[in-house]
Order: C-alpha cells, then structure tokens, then sequence
C-alpha cells in the first residue's frame, strides 16, 4: 500500500495555495502541466486516471481516494480555490496527461472551438459513440479549461484528448489511410450521402465561423447535416448527431 503524506494549510497567502490558485489560468496550466479538477466524481476519475498529484479537501471531511499527498484546508481556501458557485470540499491538483500517442481510425477534429461547454460536451460524446481520440487546434479553447473538465463529466480522463496543429494531425491522419470529413454548408453533401466509414476523422468548427477554408481544402469531402428551419445548428448538437452516425457498431 502506497503510504499517504497528510499535511494542514491554514493561510491564504500560504505559497502553496497562490500557486494553486493561479492554476485558474491558462497561461500557468500551460507553463506548470498542472490543472485542478474539483468535485469527487471529477476527483474520482483523475484518480482511475492516475493523474492527481496532490489532494486537497477541506479538513473534517474524508474521501476514498489513495493519493501520495493530502492538503487539508479552510473553507476559505477551498473557495479561492473552486471556479464555481456551488463550492466543494474537495479540488485535486492534476498533472496533464501525455500529448503523444495513436490518434485511432475514428477521430473528431475541433478547429477554434471557443466556448467550453461545448468543447467538454463533445469529448463527453465521442467516447460514449466509441470515438479512439479528440484533437482540439491550438486556438481551441484549452483542454484543461476547469468548464470543459466538468462538463466532459471526466470523459477527457479516458481517452486519448490532444491540443494540436491541425494540419499537421490531418497530414498523419491521411498517412494513414482516415478518410477526412469536414463539416459546412458550402459545396457540402447530406450526411445521409456519406457512407459509414470505418476510418474517419470528421473536423467541426467554431460556433460562428464554422471550419476554417484553409482546413475545409484538406479535406477529402464536406457534408452538412440536413435539418428544416435554420441554417445550422450548435456544435455540440451537430457533432453529436455525427458521433452516432460513424459510431462504432
């Protein structure tokens, strides 16, 4: 059994709790590989994971988690520490997974995706439609964004989720062999025109702009999905009903 290491933080101005703190922004995600989850179920999957580093909970309360560290805190600590309203008594300090590996046969490609919400959303839905991995560009909202943590529902701790150049992952997704499907409503075809291909790398874009055209040119063929009444639909939504229709059988 792996011996724990409990220690108290009372202070707010402790260092140790402006560094966590600090990790509310991307800037500092990026600069330490450290993001915070908050609740116990989002704590509970970093922890199937294996990515805390440090568990902090408020001190009196307990939770079944083995950590190598636990931090036991004020509430006061703990709120500077949430980024919701609805505080918890428990946040772990996690360490970003690894940013190589297989991209699989079937891949969601996420270009400049700014609202995170919609961005954890989608990560939540391609793994429950048997998606290998989720690429988000590089101007896609940050992956560890604390709202597309909660609202993937711990769905990014179990799949392969990159931030990545775009067209450098198109590039090694045709090497091999995935077909590229962009989404648009230029020159597109229905959706219900697109057989459903074992290898697929379908790429949905952001909420206003849509694709980008210079990613739209690397594609091999652009569908849209038909629907009356509007135009298009949100992300999320349409990435969804393209989930399920190159799910895997």
């Amino acid at each position: 059994m792996t011996m724990m290491k409990t220690y108290e933080i009372t202070s707010l101005t402790n260092e140790k709790i402006k560094h966590w703190a600090k990790l509310s922004q991307s800037k500092h995600r990026r600069a330490t590989g450290l993001f915070l989850a908050e609740g116990y179920h989002l704590v509970q999957e970093a922890a199937i994971a294996g990515l805390i580093d440090t568990l902090i909970l408020v001190k009196g309360k307990q939770i079944d988690i083995e950590t190598p560290t636990i931090v036991e805190v004020t509430e006061e600590i703990m709120k500077k520490l949430c980024g919701t309203e609805s505080q918890s008594d428990v946040v772990a300090v996690c360490r970003l997974w690894k940013q190589e590996g297989e991209l699989g046969e079937r891949v969601l490609l996420l270009d400049q995706l700014q609202d995170p919400g919609n961005v954890g959303t989608i990560i939540r839905t391609a793994r429950s439609f048997g998606f290998d991995s989720v690429v988000l560009s590089e101007n896609t909202v940050d992956l560890t964004n604390d709202k597309v943590i909660r609202s993937s529902q711990g769905a990014i701790f179990h799949m392969p989720v990159y931030q990545r150049n775009l067209y450098k992952t198109i590039d090694e997704l045709k090497q091999n062999d995935i077909y590229i499907l962009g989404t648009g409503l230029q020159d597109a075809l229905p959706m219900s025109h697109i057989p459903c291909l074992d290898a697929v790398a379908i790429v949905v874009g952001n909420e206003g702009q849509g694709v980008r055209e210079s990613v739209l040119k690397r594609c091999d063929a652009v569908t849209k999905i038909e629907i009356d009444g509007f135009e298009s639909l949100n992300v999320a939504v349409a990435a969804g009903i393209l989930c399920y229709h190159f799910r895997k059988g």
